[in-house]
C-alpha cells in the first residue's frame, strides 16, 4: 500500500526546482511480472515549506534516485518515465523504497550530486548517453551504481547498466529473420552520428553472423535532403535483396517509395508508428522489436491515472522500478546496492519481455519481427519467452 507522496520546493538563487518523492515497498519473486492494473487517481502532493532542504529520514527505505529530463526538449518522454515509475510502485503495493526525481535538463552531473548528497544509493536514468558519462564521473567515486535508460552500449560497464534497446540486437534479430526467408543479400541507408555509428557495426556483425552480403552501406545527414541520394547510391553499387533504412518513420517513408523490388527492413525505430502502417510503400517490411504484448493494458491503465498517453519509452522506468524491488528483498537500506543481482543469467521479465545483463552491462532482450500490413503491424517471428 503506497504510503504517501510528497513533492517539496527547494530554492537556489533565483533558480527554482521541484523534486517529488515516491514511496512504498514489495518483495518480489525473481523473474516476476507485474502488469499494471487499474487504479484510482493519485493523492495530490502536499508541499512543504520553501526553506526545507533536508529530506525525510528513511532508516528503513531504500533511496533511490530517478534522474531523467523534467524540462526541455526531452521532458515530455521523462515525464512519462517518471510516471511510469510511480505506476510501477502503486501497482506492486511498494512500502521500502522512496523514488526521488531530480531534473537533469539544468545540469545531469549537478542533478547526481544532489541525488548522492541526498544519501540516494542507486540511479534509476539518465535518458541521454552523454548524461550517463556525467552523471557516472559523480556517481562512482561515491560507489552508486546506474541502470540507466540509454540505448548506447559504449556507456555500459560494471557499475553503470544499460536498459535502452540497442540497434544492434534489433538488427541482428530482423537480418536472422530475414536470412530463414531467403534473404541473401543486404544494402543500407544509416544516418550519421553516433546511432547510425552503432547501427553501422550491428549490421556488419549481424550480417556476417548470418552470412548475408551487405552490398553497400550509405550514410546521410537527418537534418538536409540526402536521404534520396543515399537510395540511389546504394542502387548504383548492385543488386541487393533487401534495405535496410536503420531510422525512424520519417526517413523510412521518404526512403520506402524509392526501394521498389526489394524488402524493407528496419530497426527497433518503427515500432509503435502508426504512419509506417499506414504506408503503402511500406507494406510487407520487416523490423525487430521488443513485444508490445504488455504495452497496451500499461498504457490504458497510464491514460486513465495521469490522462495523456505516454511515450514508448515509459515502460523502462516501470521495469527499473520492478527491478529494483526484486534486489531490494536481499539490499539492506543504507548499504551500497548490490550489482551482482543484477547478473542473473535467466535474466527478468518486464512490461517488454525477457531481459538480462550481460557482462559489459548491457541489456540483452528477446525481441519479437513485426511485418508492416494493411494498416496494422503483425508478429511474424514471436520474442521468445525465456533465455
Amino acid at each position: 500500500m503506497i504510503e504517501g507522496q510528497t513533492g517539496e520546493w527547494r530554492e537556489t538563487g533565483f533558480r527554482r526546482s521541484r523534486r517529488w518523492m515516491v514511496t512504498g515497498t514489495l518483495a518480489l519473486l525473481a523473474g516476476c511480472t507485474v502488469i499494471p492494473k487499474s487504479a484510482g487517481p493519485i493523492a495530490e502532493p502536499t508541499e512543504k515549506a520553501p526553506d526545507a532542504n533536508v529530506l525525510p529520514t528513511d532508516a528503513g527505505r531504500h533511496r533511490v534516485a530517478l534522474l531523467v529530463p523534467m524540462t526541455g526538449p526531452n521532458a515530455s518522454v521523462g515525464q512519462s518515465i517518471a510516471n511510469a515509475a510511480t505506476m510501477a510502485v502503486l501497482d506492486t503495493n511498494a512500502a521500502n523504497l522512496r523514488i526521488t526525481t531530480y531534473d537533469t535538463a539544468t545540469g545531469a552531473g549537478a542533478a547526481a550530486s544532489r541525488a548522492i548528497a541526498d544519501g540516494n544509493k542507486l540511479i534509476l536514468g539518465p535518458l541521454l548517453s552523454d548524461d550517463v558519462v556525467l552523471v557516472s564521473n559523480v556517481a562512482r567515486p561515491a560507489k552508486v551504481p546506474m541502470i540507466s535508460y540509454s540505448n548506447d552500449s559504449a556507456v555500459a560497464s560494471r557499475d553503470v547498466f544499460v536498459m535502452g534497446q540497442a540497434p544492434g540486437q534489433s538488427i541482428a534479430r530482423v537480418l536472422g529473420f530475414a536470412k530463414s526467408r531467403g534473404i541473401k543479400s543486404v544494402a543500407a541507408i544509416i544516418p550519421t552520428g553516433d546511432y547510425g555509428q552503432r547501427a553501422t557495426t550491428g549490421l556488419t556483425e549481424a550480417a556476417r553472423a548470418n552470412g548475408i552480403a551487405v552490398t553497400a552501406i550509405e550514410t546521410y545527414d537527418r537534418g538536409n535532403t540526402s536521404v534520396a541520394s543515399a537510395v540511389r547510391r546504394v542502387r548504383d553499387k548492385g543488386r541487393f535483396d533487401a534495405l535496410l533504412i536503420a531510422d525512424g518513420s520519417r526517413i523510412a517513408l521518404q526512403a520506402g517509395p524509392l526501394a521498389k523490388g526489394v524488402k524493407l527492413l528496419g530497426t527497433e525505430l518503427w515500432s509503435g508508428e502508426g504512419a509506417i502502417a499506414r504506408s503503402t510503400a511500406m507494406r510487407g517490411a520487416w523490423f525487430a522489436s521488443v513485444s508490445d504484448g504488455r504495452f497496451g493494458q500499461f498504457e490504458k491503465s497510464y491514460t486513465s491515472r495521469f490522462g495523456a498517453t505516454p511515450s514508448r519509452l515509459a515502460t523502462l522506468g516501470y521495469d527499473s522500478v520492478l527491478l529494483t524491488l526484486n534486489v531490494a528483498r536481499n539490499w539492506k537500506p543504507g548499504t551500497t546496492f548490490p550489482t551482482g543481482k543484477l547478473y542473473d543469467p535467466q535474466g527478468f521479465i518486464g512490461l517488454d519481455g525477457v531481459f538480462r545483463f550481460t557482462a559489459s552491462g548491457m541489456a540483452e532482450r528477446a525481441m519479437e519481427v513485426r511485418e508492416v500490413g494493411a494498416g496494422t503491424f503483425t508478429t511474424v517471428s514471436p520474442a521468445p519467452a525465456k533465455f
